[in-house]
């Protein structure tokens, strides 16, 4: 990298915020600067760059075509700067952090409500969490570990066993009963609710309960299963939907699981963490502490089937 083209960062700032507000006055109100300063900035940048980035018309100032271009990659630029300096100010008073990407429903519904016990266990310990939808290259991003959902297959990744997916049929109390559901037949006479990124979902429920039909895939759509198991609660129709996900639905009646059907288990969750780097030791209390949970979920689940 040549430090040459690299622009002092008070002009990068100067002239992204001028370019966010229209105007020299207001970028210099949020900078607690004057508004000869940010003038002076912006044209010290235009002069390094040997391009026009504003166009001054009277009191105005109008973004001209590379000014445009380049507050683009600029403001991603200076957002990503920011990012990582508050990732790195985290760290501040904690001996050890965690950086963990999670998927959300999991983190969200199963991880977080458990993370006090962690906290408890281990005091000194901090840890970042963010969303990751897809694997992606433990080398390019600095996560200590993944939770990952299917098959238990990573690039560069050991990989530990949590816990399988077990999905149930639910819907609200009032549903049930306003569409006299008894059977698993007469799901069919019903709305059914549909996760997107598990379209046969339906189909292998009812393969599984023994009913024959070809309008399994009829219904609405929903990303999220935040969003199924919230119109299933209302009324709107059955959803099929992890029962982790929902177990204070279950247990406070907003939701009812219909029947005791299992499905074949497929998928299951998993902890992932990188093979090339030294596993600090917060990861492998984490890991260890996750499993225990993981085992003790399995415990529960079990107890709650029908003998």
């Amino acid at each position: 990298m040549k430090r040459g083209f690299i622009p002092p960062i008070d002009s990068l700032i100067a002239f992204e915020s001028a370019a966010r507000h229209g105007s020299f006055t207001r970028a210099a109100e949020e900078l607690f600067l004057t508004q000869g300063a940010i003038s002076k900035q912006v044209r010290l940048l235009e002069g390094r760059l040997g391009v026009e980035l504003f166009r001054r018309v009277r009191q105005r100032i109008i973004l001209t075509d590379a000014g445009r271009l380049y507050l683009h990659d600029i403001r991603e630029t200076l957002e990503k700067m920011t990012s990582a300096t508050r990732q790195v100010m985290s760290f501040a008073g904690s001996a050890d952090v965690l950086n963990l990407a999670v998927l959300p429903t999991f983190g969200t519904r199963w991880l977080a409500p458990r993370l006090p016990r962690f906290k408890e266990r281990y005091p000194d310990a901090s840890f970042n969490l963010t969303v990751r939808l897809r694997p992606f290259d433990f080398d390019a991003e600095p996560f200590d570990g993944a939770i990952h959902y299917g098959e238990p297959v990573w690039a560069g990744a050991f990989s530990e066993h949590l816990f399988p997916e077990e999905v149930i049929a639910v819907s609200s109390r009032s549903f049930q009963t306003r569409h006299m559901i008894q059977k698993p037949e007469d799901l069919l006479e019903v709305t059914r609710l549909h996760q997107s990124t598990r379209p046969d979902a339906w189909q292998k429920w009812f393969e599984q309960a023994g009913v024959e039909t070809e309008t399994a895939f009829q219904g609405p759509r929903f990303d999220q299963f935040s969003m199924i198991s919230q119109a299933a609660a209302s009324g709107l129709g059955v959803a099929l939907v992890p029962r982790f996900f929902i177990e204070e639905e279950l247990a406070t009646g907003k939701l009812v699981r219909l029947f005791n059907i299992r499905q074949p288990i497929t998928s299951s969750y998993h902890f992932v963490y990188p093979v090339n780097r030294t596993v600090r030791p917060v990861v492998k209390d984490f890991m260890s502490w996750l499993i225990e949970e993981a085992r003790e979920q399995a415990e529960d689940k079990e107890e709650l089937l029908p003998r």
